[in-house]
């Protein structure tokens, strides 16, 4: 793998720790995790200890106000790793920001330090049954009545849904309003009327907790409103760069892990008497795919250097997303071609990640809606 410059070396000392932290504390819990469909709370608790989660909060909130490669970091070894459970990304760079960045100072002052230590896990819902990535179309609402937004409607596909204790909701405070009548609300675990449905089975990622959320005349403070009345669906759009090289990073996380994994794979096994290392389809295929998977490390690491900036635009994020997930998947689908009948094994981590990459085309904006973004501005449209 080509040398990487983005990284000072207090980075390479946090991603130490890091390291060791998940290989100590996660990896020997992973299959009890899918059996549960879970994390542990407590390995949030340990990793706030640590302060693995949320770098980027201001100190005045109890973070340290760090840039977005210490975030990276915690993506990239959470992937290397097949950790696909432990949703700190979600938590750090997509939901707390959402907080930080719109939320009053009176919220800031409540809710950020604990999401710091790991007392608070927090998730976003946003998308609903039957509508996918058309979030304009949500149907979901909430009505202010005297000093309290009353909210009602269903939630799915909520990463964190079971353990989070506190939900930015999207709703529509004006329903004829389209985009331009979605706000954000936060919503704690434990208000009357919210319940979280069942975990939902999914093709992979079973130690993630995926859920439907319900909310029935649940009554929120006006003071736990982001931003302005309206403005959710334009905050939403100003937080998704962060969000999908977040994704990108994993992703290309995951198809360097699981390379180097095929890599030893066939130096060790044999078929006819001899490694599979030395036949040269093996030999072209992942040449192959390393040409590849180097190349895109500098496109990766281009952005996240434009991120940390504050130069990263959302035609490029979509790039970047597109380009690391469409190119996990073929990764991990050759790879498990490699292993043979053991690559469909679960023990083998290169099926595990054949099961867990096939959503990273569809979260985050499915790869129609980066070609759609990439495409309007290439084309002027």
């Amino acid at each position: 793998m080509i040398p990487r410059t983005i990284f000072e070396p207090e980075h390479e000392l946090f991603r130490e720790n890091v390291r060791r932290f998940l290989e100590t504390e996660a990896v020997p819990y992973q299959e009890q995790w899918e059996e549960d469909g879970k994390v542990s709370r407590e390995l949030w608790r340990k990793a706030g200890e640590q302060g693995f989660l949320c770098p980027l909060v201001a100190e005045e909130y109890g973070g340290v106000a760090a840039d977005f490669r210490y975030n990276a970091i915690c993506a990239e070894e959470i992937a290397r790793l097949g950790l696909s459970g432990i949703a700190w990304t979600l938590h750090s760079d997509i939901v707390v920001p959402y907080i930080e960045n719109n939320g009053s100072d009176y919220l800031k002052q409540k809710y950020l330090p604990k999401c710091v230590s790991g007392e608070i896990i927090t998730a976003i819902a946003m998308s609903e049954p039957g509508i996918g990535s058309d979030l304009q179309s949500m149907t979901a609402t909430a009505e202010l009545v005297g000093d309290e937004y009353v909210i009602n409607g269903s939630k799915t596909f909520i990463t964190n849904g079971q353990l989070a204790d506190l939900i930015v909701v999207a709703a529509k405070t004006d329903p004829s309003a389209g985009g331009k009548g979605i706000s954000l609300l936060l919503v704690e675990d434990g208000m009357p009327g919210f319940e979280k449905g069942k975990i939902l089975k999914k093709v992979g990622m079973k130690a993630q907790d995926t859920s439907e959320l319900f909310f029935n005349d649940v009554r929120v403070p006006k003071e736990n409103l982001l931003g302005q009345e309206g403005q959710g669906f334009m905050i939403l759009m100003q937080e998704l760069a962060q969000e999908r090289l977040s994704t990108a990073l994993c992703s290309q996380g995951v198809s360097e892990a699981v390379l180097q994994q095929t890599v030893d794979y066939v130096k060790e096994r044999k078929a006819f008497g001899k490694p599979l290392a030395t036949f040269q389809n093996t030999q072209f295929k992942l040449a192959e795919l390393d040409a590849e998977v180097s190349a895109l490390r500098v496109y990766v690491d281009h952005c996240l250097a434009l991120h940390v900036e504050g130069k990263l635009d959302s035609t490029s994020a979509a790039k970047v997303k597109l380009l690391t997930s469409e190119l996990q998947g073929r990764v991990v689908d050759e790879c498990v071609q490699l292993h043979g009948g053991y690559g469909y094994m679960w023990e083998y981590p290169v099926a595990r990640a054949y099961a867990d990459s096939r959503v990273s085309r569809i979260f985050a904006g499915t790869s129609e809606v980066m070609k759609l973004i990439i495409g309007r501005e290439l084309l002027g449209a």
